[in-house]
C-alpha cells in the first residue's frame, strides 16, 4: 500500500512542485550524484576511489519530438568523453524512451546505435535500462539488434517482477548477453507482474541461476543481502557476476562487499529531472522515505 501510495504521489503536479523545489536540500541529493555533470563527475570519482565501480545516466524519460531525442543523444556523448577524459571507471546506462522511442522505434535505434559505436571507441559499455512493460517488446528487439549486428558493448535488463521475464531470458541465452537482474520499480497491474514479495524474489533467485549457469555476463541489482549470498554461493566469480547497488542505499553493505573482494558496481545517476526517479527509489525501501521525512522535518 505504502509503495502504490508513493507512486502515485510521483503523478501528483503539486507534490512534484514541492519536491523540486525542496527535495535536493531535504535529502534527494543522498540518492543522485548531483544535478550537472560537473557535479556528477565529483561523486563518481569520490565513488572509485573507494573500490566501487559505476555507472551513471542523465536522469529524464519520454521526450516530445526527434529534436530533444538529439540534444540528449548529444549530452550522452559528452558524457561518454568526460568519463574517458578523466578515467573513471564509469560506464552509462540509458532509457529508450529518453532517446525517441515513443516517438518512432527506427528514431530510437538510430540514436542508441551512434551512441554504442561512441562508447565502443572509446573502451566503454552502454545498458539499456528496462522502463515499465509497454515498453520491454521494443527494448529487447532493439537490444538484440545491436547484437546481432556485432556490438557486444550493449546489454540490458530483465525484471524479476514481470511474468514474462523467464521466457525472455531464454530466448537471449544464444546471444550470451550481459544482462542486469532487477526486481523491478514500476507500478505493473497483476495480470503482468507478480504481486507478491515472496514471489519476486523466488523469480530473482531462478533467473540469476539461469544466467549465471549459461555462461553470459549477470549483473545482481539488489540490495538484499539474501539475494546477494544466494547470487555469490553460484561460484561465478567477479569476472562474469558483478553486485549493482544504488548510490545512497546500504552503503555500507556495498564498502563490505568491496573489501571482501567482490566487484561492486554503485549506480549514481545525476540530472534536474531526478523527481520521478527519487519516487522509485523512496517506494522501494520504508528507511529510503524515513531518511527522507526525517531530513525535511529536521529543516
Amino acid at each position: 500500500m505504502l509503495r502504490r501510495t508513493i507512486l502515485a504521489a510521483a503523478d501528483s503536479p503539486r507534490i512534484q512542485r514541492f519536491v523540486h523545489r525542496y527535495g535536493m536540500r531535504l535529502g534527494a541529493a543522498r540518492f543522485v550524484a548531483g544535478e550537472t555533470l560537473d557535479e556528477a563527475v565529483v561523486t563518481l570519482r569520490r565513488l572509485n576511489e573507494q573500490g566501487l565501480r559505476t555507472n551513471t545516466t542523465l536522469l529524464g524519460e519520454s521526450v516530445s519530438d526527434p529534436g530533444e531525442a538529439g540534444s540528449v543523444v548529444g549530452v550522452y556523448e559528452e558524457v561518454l568523453r568526460r568519463i574517458a577524459a578523466e578515467r573513471l571507471q564509469t560506464n552509462v546506462a540509458l532509457k529508450l524512451s529518453h532517446l525517441g522511442v515513443l516517438i518512432d522505434e527506427e528514431l530510437a535505434y538510430g540514436n542508441l546505435k551512434r551512441l554504442v559505436a561512441e562508447a565502443a571507441g572509446l573502451g566503454n559499455f552502454i545498458r539499456i535500462d528496462m522502463e515499465d512493460s509497454p515498453l520491454v517488446d521494443v527494448t529487447l528487439r532493439i537490444f538484440r539488434r545491436l547484437r546481432e549486428a556485432g556490438h557486444e558493448n550493449v546489454g540490458t535488463v530483465l525484471q524479476a517482477y514481470l511474468y514474462r521475464s523467464e521466457a525472455d531470458l531464454e530466448a537471449l541465452l544464444p546471444l550470451q548477453p550481459n544482462l542486469r537482474i532487477v526486481k523491478g520499480a514500476y507500478r505493473e497491474p497483476a495480470d503482468v507482474a507478480y504481486p507478491k514479495k515472496a514471489d519476486v524474489d523466488a523469480a530473482f533467485r531462478r533467473l540469476v541461476e539461469r544466467s549465471v549457469a549459461e555462461g553470459g555476463s549477470t549483473a545482481v541489482a539488489t540490495h538484499d543481502e539474501r539475494l546477494i549470498d544466494h547470487a555469490l554461493s553460484l561460484g561465478a566469480g567477479p569476472d562474469r557476476l558483478e553486485l549493482q547497488m544504488l548510490y545512497g542505499v546500504r552503503t555500507q553493505l556495498q564498502l563490505d562487499l568491496v573489501r571482501r573482494g567482490e566487484r561492486v558496481l554503485c549506480a549514481a545517476p545525476y540530472g534536474p529531472d531526478w523527481y520521478p526517479y527519487l519516487m522509485r527509489r523512496l517506494a522501494e525501501r520504508p528507511a529510503n522515505l524515513l531518511f527522507f521525512l526525517r531530513t525535511a522535518l529536521s529543516e
